[in-house]
């Protein structure tokens, strides 16, 4: 498996040109994660997955930093693609998110997400993870999902 390859459906094909090259954006409808990013995702050569976005005016606070909320809404999406294998396929819902907020970045700061599985039940599973800005950490998050039951096919 190679850096930018998307191989799973909910991620669309490597973006081939741009600062985000070789990454891919979610295809799914998620009206709230399209207004707060664009948020990307992408697997890793040793097979792990790791997420990015940049900070705008709108992610920001009125000091200027990043704003709570967008990073916790990033936090989120990263929850669900760090789990992506465990979750193919089915309908989730976040049903526990908690972060501790460690650092600080401002407009135009890229920041990345990882993070891995701890453990993945038949209906919960357990993520935690970090978000940094230039291997410094700003986020470190945990949550759980709640699977709700298999995707219907139409």
């Amino acid at each position: 498996m190679t850096e930018g390859k998307a191989d799973f459906p909910e991620l669309g094909p490597p973006i081939e040109s741009g600062p985000w090259r070789g990454w891919s954006k979610w295809t799914g409808p998620e009206p709230f994660e399209d207004y707060a990013g664009p948020f990307y995702g992408r697997r890793k050569a040793d097979g792990s997955v790791n997420t990015a976005f940049c900070l705008e005016k709108k992610n920001l606070n009125a000091a200027g930093a990043a704003h709570g909320g967008a990073l916790m809404t990033f936090a989120d999406y990263s929850l669900f693609i760090i789990a992506i294998d465990e979750i193919l396929g089915l309908d989730c819902v976040t049903t526990n998110l908690s972060a501790e907020f460690v650092g600080n970045a401002g407009e135009g700061s890229i920041l990345t997400g990882s993070g891995e599985v701890i453990k993945a039940g038949r209906s919960l599973i357990f993520v935690r993870g970090l978000i940094d800005h230039e291997g410094a950490p700003v986020l470190s998050f945990s949550g759980t999902i709640k699977i709700l039951r298999p995707r219907i096919s139409t």
